[in-house]
């Protein structure tokens, strides 16, 4: 990370105006108002597909917008980190649909079972068939249950990994009240790529924050199975100021790599059959693209989706869209801030190709938001625009190493701030 362009925060700030602006331009075209305008179909109801469903129906309100998923209450895994470190409640984290019942997206709450590409219909579990002109997936992750020998789903209940939003968060979160002072908190990180590559490292932190405050005698351990991770220098500056002596991180070149987990004894083993023994065992285990994806034929031999970064259509399937952490986007990362804005840039291909019009000229930004202790948060930022119809970098970078205490304070506000617009945006609830 420390490779990446630096900019001042009134040159990003004003290169995200100018992207901010190019989306409004979109948002701003005359919608085609027609008798019949199609029907979309959007599964997931996270950052991807809330705002997509969202943005289709802004843009054209004659489309048939039908939004599938499951729960009624949809939880974050952003901000989940400050619940765990005891600086937000977990029904913070959760988010309803009545206000896009309310722009007229029809909200199925209901798992669905499987799509035909060919027939365009989706499946729910019920027995309900919907049936598509564009179909837009955004099913997040899944897991690769046993690619750590040992780490299944049975094993999760024992050994969390609290990286997907809702109960898993609050197992994690019990085990932390009921570990002894002077325990050991074990985290095994994966290797890229993954949802969220800043988020093992803050929720390191907030759960630092938490024992520091209540646990003074423990510790924490990282086993990572990679060199290097996201705004690495900053982290590990966080660390030594706020909790010196109380995180280890154990890279992959020192023995860092888990591969294998008994989840009941609460040990993991790493590559060169190390033991380690924890009082509570948190897997971050290797990620695919969720199981719908894979169901309807858009992911390759990787797990994760290919797209057209233009429009975010799949490769392999005409007439479904795939945005969010199921895709292949780099450099973009797999964070709700990319799912947000691949899905604003996916609604409007859809309208547009609705309405027999090309697919207007796309850009990109993410910014990633990292609390390390109250008041001291850092960030990452980036924008991307398209090359040769690949995204590509244009310009970002991370927080200045040298910042003063006011700076990281901002820094903090700014990521309550970002949550808070995104969720207005993305659900129009705040949290």
């Amino acid at each position: 990370m420390n490779n990446l362009v630096n900019v001042t925060r009134r040159q990003w700030l004003s290169r995200v105006g100018k992207a901010t602006a190019a989306g409004a331009v979109l948002l701003s075209v005359p919608a085609y108002a027609r008798p019949s305008a199609g029907r979309v179909v959007v599964i997931g109801g996270g950052f991807g597909g809330a705002t997509a469903a969202r943005y289709i129906k802004r843009r054209n309100p004659a489309i048939d917008v039908t939004l599938v998923e499951p729960a009624k209450t949809f939880y974050t895994c952003p901000f989940t980190n400050l619940y765990l470190g005891g600086l937000r409640t977990f029904e913070q984290q959760g988010h309803g649909f009545d206000d896009l019942r309310a722009l007229g997206v029809n909200v199925v709450h209901e798992f669905a079972a499987g799509v035909d590409a060919s027939a365009k219909k989706v499946s729910l579990a019920n027995g309900q068939a919907l049936a598509y002109d564009k179909l837009l997936l955004s099913p997040g992750i899944d897991f690769r249950w046993n690619a750590l020998e040992g780490y299944d789903e049975a094993a999760s209940q024992l050994a969390p990994h609290a990286w997907k939003g809702g109960t898993q968060g609050q197992v994690l979160r019990t085990q932390l009240e009921s570990m002894p002072d002077g325990g050991t908190f074990l985290m095994a990180a994966p290797a890229n790529p993954f949802r969220c590559p800043p988020g093992p490292y803050e929720r390191v932190s907030m759960v630092a924050h938490y024992l520091k405050h209540n646990k003074p005698k423990s510790k924490i351990i990282i086993l990572d199975a990679k060199d290097a991770f996201s705004k690495q220098g900053l982290f590990q500056d966080g660390w030594k100021k706020f909790y010196d002596g109380l995180i280890e991180w154990v890279p992959l070149a020192k023995d860092g790599k888990v591969v294998r987990v008994d989840a009941k004894n609460l040990t993991v083993e790493t590559e060169f059959g190390q033991i380690h023994k924890a009082d509570v065992l948190n897997v971050i285990p290797p990620q695919k693209a969720g199981a719908i994806a894979h169901q309807t034929g858009v992911t390759n031999e990787s797990g994760w989706v290919p797209v057209k970064h233009q429009t975010f259509e799949s490769e392999l399937v005409p007439d479904v869209y795939v945005v969010g952490d199921a895709t292949i986007a780099a450099p973009m990362p797999k964070s709700g801030f990319s799912a947000n804005a691949q899905a604003k840039v996916a609604a409007a291909a859809i309208v547009n190709a609705l309405a027999d019009k090309p697919a207007a000229q796309a850009s990109f930004a993410n910014t990633c938001y990292s609390l390390i202790a109250p008041d001291y948060g850092i960030s990452v930022a980036h924008l991307y625009t398209l090359k040769d119809g690949k995204l590509a970098e244009a310009s970002g970078g991370v927080s200045p190493k040298e910042a003063d205490a006011n700076f990281r304070k901002l820094e903090a506000q700014y990521g309550e701030a970002w949550y808070q617009a995104i969720a207005l945006d993305t659900w129009g609830t705040r949290a």
